[in-house]
């Protein structure tokens, strides 16, 4: 049985041109050109999809998003908006809207977005209605942005490829790049949807009572052991276990560790009696996992059952083009934390964005974007409320672009004075990444 799709534009021609599109891809649609119509149709039916303008003559699609939600649980509402109209499809979002496409459409595009709406629904429909007693996925509540840039085209691909399996899949990238926000939205595609999602930072267990917390023990197993302890294994039994920061594990972890993988078997400290267990695993770094493995602080054989397959998840700024669709997302988040009401960034913010390197990712962008909301004395984010290290980024004007060979030297050395010799500091200033100072810093015979 083919999905249903609602379309809705003002624009009947556009939208007539887009149901025969679809219409060839075997989906069934119907057109609506206004609110009223659209509130007819879904009154009348259920559609797998809704697919409206944000603008239309008598309404707007959060309107049709709001009726849609009060009709149908597992419905999938598709935004189409023009650039300026950003802002308000990534508030959409927050009220329960899948995502939103850019005006003017590309097929590949829409027909991509439309097969992971379809997908969500599909996952939507497995959960049972019931409450169960044990600890629900945190995937339930992503809210993860979908950017338009090359490198966030990959990654989705990428996403969408790996999730219905049951492969085990390593996410490498930089701190604060959104690698769990990755492995949530794999988990939330795949199979196990219904089950738990279990976040485990492997920096934070103590090696100690690492077995402890993977694998559970009994009453009585150890001094301090009061009670029986689920381990983080049993606790995502059915579903996916999350490790984030895998490569601090201490090389007897590992051993424990791919043990468990391997057997898929638990035994908890102080027991005789083994545990089955069915997971997926998705594990997450941002160090070099391959150099530990020549070292010798990470186990080859590990590593390898762990990465049947990787995804990069790559550094804002190598994403130029998603950088403002998530600068708006984190404003929304931040009003809304914050009750406050503040409707954008002036260019100068802006350009500063675009430009700015971005050494903490989202993490960093998240955080200032919230403190700059707080600060803000008016409906903008101005310079003035960004921390001083990105205001000293505006007062320098620094690019190593815009210096010759022979001044360049100068340049760098006259950064990491004003950064205090803080190399991280000293690249922000020159808006370059610190693997192009360290290199810098070699080609010049810099010594700090």
């Amino acid at each position: 049985m083919s999905s249903k799709i609602l379309v809705i534009d003002d624009d009947t021609a556009f939208c007539v041109m887009l149901k025969t599109f679809l219409q060839k891809k075997g989906f069934e649609v119907i057109n609506a050109f206004n609110c009223l119509e659209a509130e007819e149709e879904i009154r009348k039916q259920v559609f797998d999809i809704v697919l409206t303008d944000l603008r239309l003559p008598d309404g707007d699609g959060l309107q049709i998003l709001r009726l849609v939600k009060e009709t149908s649980l597992v419905t999938q509402v598709i935004l189409m908006t023009g650039y300026t109209d950003i802002k308000t499809a990534v508030n959409a979002i927050k009220m329960g809207a899948f995502d939103y496409v850019g005006k003017p459409i590309n097929p590949d595009e829409i027909l991509h977005t439309i097969g992971l709406a379809l997908d969500k629904k599909a996952a939507k429909e497995t959960v049972p209605t019931t409450k169960k007693a044990t600890k629900p996925s945190t995937s339930s509540t992503v809210s993860f942005v979908k950017g338009i840039s090359t490198d966030s085209s990959r990654l989705h691909e990428h996403i969408d490829l790996v999730a219905p399996t049951n492969m085990s899949v390593l996410i490498i990238g930089d701190s604060g790049t959104g690698k769990e926000y990755i492995a949530q939205s794999i988990h939330l595609l795949s199979k196990r949807a219904d089950k738990p999602f279990i976040a485990v930072d492997c920096g934070a267990i103590p090696k100690e009572l690492a077995s402890s917390e993977f694998f559970g023990h009994i009453k009585g197993s150890f001094t301090g052991a009061v009670t029986d302890k689920t381990g983080h294994f049993e606790a995502a039994n059915g579903g996916t276990l999350f490790l984030d920061e895998v490569g601090n594990l201490s090389y007897e972890v590992q051993v424990q560790l791919l043990r468990a993988l391997q057997e898929r078997k638990i035994k908890p400290v102080g027991s005789n009696h083994e545990i089955q267990v069915d997971i997926r695993v998705i594990a997450a770094t941002n160090e070099d996992l391959t150099e530990a493995v020549k070292r010798g602080d990470f186990r080859e054989d590990l590593y390898h059952r762990l990465n049947e397959f990787c995804i990069k998840a790559p550094r804002l700024s190598e994403r130029k083009q998603d950088i403002m669709i998530f600068a708006n997302h984190f404003l929304a988040m931040a009003n809304d934390d914050l009750e406050k009401e503040v409707e954008g960034f002036d260019q100068d913010v802006t350009d500063l964005f675009k430009s700015y390197d971005w050494p903490g990712n989202l993490r960093e962008m998240k955080n200032i974007i919230k403190r700059s909301v707080l600060l803000a004395k008016s409906n903008m984010i101005n310079i003035d409320v960004l921390p001083h290290e990105m205001q000293d980024v505006v007062l320098m004007g620094t690019s190593l672009a815009g210096y010759s060979k022979n001044d360049e030297e100068q340049a760098i050395r006259q950064a990491l004075e004003k950064a205090n010799y803080n190399k991280s500091k000293a690249a922000i200033l020159l808006n370059i990444d610190r693997k192009t100072l360290y290199n810098k810093l070699k080609l010049y015979n810099i010594d700090l």
